[in-house]
């Protein structure tokens, strides 16, 4: 008998080595900027609101943020604009002023004058992003010295929905387009002032527009839509030196030292002006200003 060899087969053992993964989840911080005490003055200039902030001590940041939150007619103060007071190297202070929407506007005229108020000076130097304004405190008013006026074009043809409207256009520190109707109060400054606002033609920054009567003997009478609150407010100084200087450029044409009394939907404001070979000099801007209220909130 044959012998077999038998050769055992080695069984190869498989080893099998459980690693344990410690798994991480990283959860997204919701990082809440902390709250601090905004401590203001709730102001009105010809029927245009301002929640005033003085931040030469406090040094609050997130501006455009606060703005949203504290001009909101329904769930904050409420206000046409936030202006918020800085340490200045080349005026008393600096001037800015935020609109409703978070946006900041190079100038205010009405908001020069709640703020010149505020520092209670009788005459003072404020820097804006338009440039250094003087303003002047008295006891009938206040008297704001504006940018030189640029860019003044006349006749200019909007095609709107298929029809031409005619506006005219002024920066006065913002810019302004000026639209001339017969009939003032039935003027649909809602759509047809966004309309222009969002024009092509002032692309990309767009415009403010002032819708002004030109019926009146003794005085301009306007209603302005404004860029940054979007909506009609119910002042504006910047819009009524605009209305003021297109029309004595359109219609009267004459050169000389003038006053023109603007009317928007609140009090009277005064414009004044000089006015020689087609350019306008010593631009000033009176009217009122007032102190409603002081108060503190944590934004």
């Amino acid at each position: 008998m044959k012998a077999k060899n038998l050769q055992k087969k080695k069984s190869a053992k498989k080893t099998t080595v459980k690693l344990k993964v410690k798994k991480t989840i990283y959860k997204k911080k919701n990082v809440k900027r902390k709250k601090r005490k905004f401590v203001f003055t709730k102001m009105v200039a010809s029927g245009n609101d301002f929640v005033v902030f003085d931040n030469r001590v406090s040094n609050i940041k997130h501006m455009s943020e606060i703005a949203i939150a504290l001009c909101q007619r329904t769930s904050g103060i409420g206000a046409d604009g936030l202006i918020v007071m800085e340490r200045s190297k080349k005026a008393d202070f600096k001037m800015r002023i935020f609109n409703p929407d978070g946006s900041e506007a190079e100038m205010c005229g009405n908001g020069i004058r709640c703020a010149a108020l505020y520092k209670g000076r009788k005459q003072s130097k404020i820097e804006t992003l338009a440039g250094i304004l003087k303003a002047e405190v008295k006891e009938y008013g206040i008297k704001v010295k504006m940018v030189q006026p640029k860019n003044l074009q006349l006749n200019i043809g909007l095609d709107i929905d298929g029809c031409m409207n005619q506006v005219n256009f002024v920066n006065s520190g913002v810019p302004h387009a000026v639209y001339f109707v017969q009939n003032l109060d039935a003027a649909n400054v809602r759509i047809l002032g966004r309309l222009i606002r969002y024009h092509r033609q002032f692309e990309p920054e767009g415009t403010n527009v002032d819708f002004v009567e030109t019926d009146m003997q003794d005085e301009l009478r306007i209603r302005t839509y404004e860029r940054g609150v979007e909506a009609e407010t119910l002042a504006c100084g910047t819009g009524s030196v605009a209305s003021a200087l297109i029309y004595h450029s359109k219609f009267v044409d004459t050169e000389g030292s003038f006053i023109y009394n603007v009317r928007p939907k609140g009090e009277v404001l005064k414009i004044y002006f000089d006015y020689k070979n087609g350019k306008f000099n010593n631009v000033w801007l009176e009217g009122t200003a007032r102190i409603v209220f002081k108060g503190e909130c944590y934004v």
